[in-house]
């Protein structure tokens, strides 16, 4: 990122010096499934566009990367009404997809969905951040691990533990795949005074969470606290222009991708992922 950028970015933020009181901040923290579930309730599958992007920017998930000698296995976490499923299942005919998220509402939009089949697919309930993972899928089998905009959700101080219940399903040499609101985003410079919770944590209008990342925060959740290998982690930058009102704005993301670092969970040395 430009430094001018950083610089006149860091100034807008040190004006808001106000947080939100500690009790808005907890039952917002402890409904945080409940808004998203509201959410959906008023926007059913309308609000989010199908994510055909996702294999552009990864290219594990394109067709014919493979990371195991047999059937693929990948898991999204927060997957909404299934906007990264549908287009991973469509292009990919040999994946199976576990789908989970901790609205009960958006989960039923994906196992409603007629493209749904539990052969090909099985979506569940589950708060990374609380429900054990491995109850539902067994332990160190999943070779891909989709975290496309869910952490922001998720408070500062559960990030960690999600962290780990999603490693607890990692395959040996599998692979996590991150993208993120970044820290300057556009969406943070705009919220008004009364929407911060903490220091880069806000609360929308709906009551939902947005948590605005830093790549050294990736980087201590996943590669020093997870024990994850780093093998990308960046600030993406879309720089978006309004010609009639002369002004330019960015939209700022970090993505990262990381693999299980030395040897595996149960002590084998993990597989090539190259």
């Amino acid at each position: 990122m430009d430094q001018t950028f950083v610089d006149n970015a860091k100034a807008i933020l040190e004006k808001d010096t106000s947080t939100v009181p500690d009790f808005w901040q907890n039952k917002y923290k402890k409904e945080a499934s409940r808004n998203w579930d509201l959410f959906y309730k008023r926007n059913t599958t309308n609000f989010f566009k199908d994510r055909h992007w996702t294999d552009r920017e990864f290219e594990e998930l394109r067709p014919g990367h493979v990371f195991s000698e047999q059937k693929p296995v990948l898991l999204e976490i927060g997957c909404g009404v299934g906007n990264f499923v549908w287009p991973i299942l469509d292009r990919n005919p040999d994946v199976y997809v576990y789908a989970c998220d901790f609205s009960e509402r958006a989960v039923g939009f994906v196992q409603a969905n007629e493209n749904y089949n539990e052969e090909r697919c099985k979506a569940f309930v589950c708060d990374i951040t609380k429900d054990r993972l491995a109850d539902t899928i067994p332990p160190h089998s999943v070779d891909i691990i989709s975290a496309i905009f869910v952490f922001s959700a998720l408070p500062p101080e559960k990030q960690a533990a999600a962290v780990l219940n999603i490693l607890e399903v990692l395959k040996p040499g599998g692979r996590v795949l991150f993208r993120d609101y970044g820290l300057y985003d556009l969406a943070q410079l705009r919220f008004k005074t009364g929407h911060k919770l903490e220091d880069n944590l806000y609360v929308r209008q709906d009551g939902t969470l947005s948590y605005y990342f830093s790549t050294e925060r990736l980087r201590e959740l996943f590669v020093e606290h997870g024990g994850l290998s780093e093998l990308a982690n960046d600030y993406m930058v879309k720089k978006l222009v309004n010609v009639k009102k002369n002004l330019d704005s960015e939209r700022i993301f970090v993505q990262a991708k990381a693999p299980i670092a030395g040897t595996s969970l149960d002590g084998s040395a993990p597989m090539d992922t190259e």
